[in-house]
């Protein structure tokens, strides 16, 4: 049950993601901008051949790469070795696959990832909601991971 619920959560995410894509592509042209909520952000369109800051830019092989590796950890532990991760833990890689996913099929698809948030108070690179389940499914992982999953540290849980 569990897995289908993680699976339906990160067909929910993909689903979101390619709307907010669509929705911007859509309304928006190339590099403008549209007010959202003034002094936090505003949406722009830009599409992106790397990630942030233009780091790897166009190396779209090596984000192929990354997903192919993620997506045969997640199956080689789900069929053969189960790691020590709680629950939660797995909803958070679930959702940083989901993430993943939805920057993918945009790499895939079209060459480059449509990248939409801009926040207005800091200089920080354009991202998309994948992004935003990646980085805070990374960042929720970890913190679960340092300071509430002392069996994952264990030498004979792994």
């Amino acid at each position: 049950m569990q897995l289908f619920l993680m699976t339906l959560f990160t067909a929910l995410v993909v689903g979101l993601d390619q709307w907010t894509k669509y929705l911007v592509v859509e309304n928006i042209p190339l590099f403008g901008r549209m007010d959202a909520i003034p002094g936090l952000f505003h949406l722009t369109y830009v599409q992106n051949t790397g990630a942030a800051w233009s780091l790897f830019e166009g190396m779209q092989w090596l984000f192929a790469l990354v997903f192919l590796v993620f997506t045969a950890l997640i199956l080689w532990d789900y069929f053969k070795k189960s790691m020590p991760f709680t629950v939660f833990e797995r909803w958070c890689i679930a959702a940083i696959y989901a993430g993943g996913l939805g920057n993918m099929i945009d790499r895939v698809r079209m060459g480059y990832v449509v990248d939409m948030i801009r926040v207005d108070f800091m200089d920080f690179p354009v991202f998309n909601v994948a992004d935003c389940f990646i980085t805070c499914g990374c960042a929720a992982l970890i913190v679960s991971l340092l300071l509430f999953n002392k069996k994952f540290w264990k030498d004979d849980a792994k």
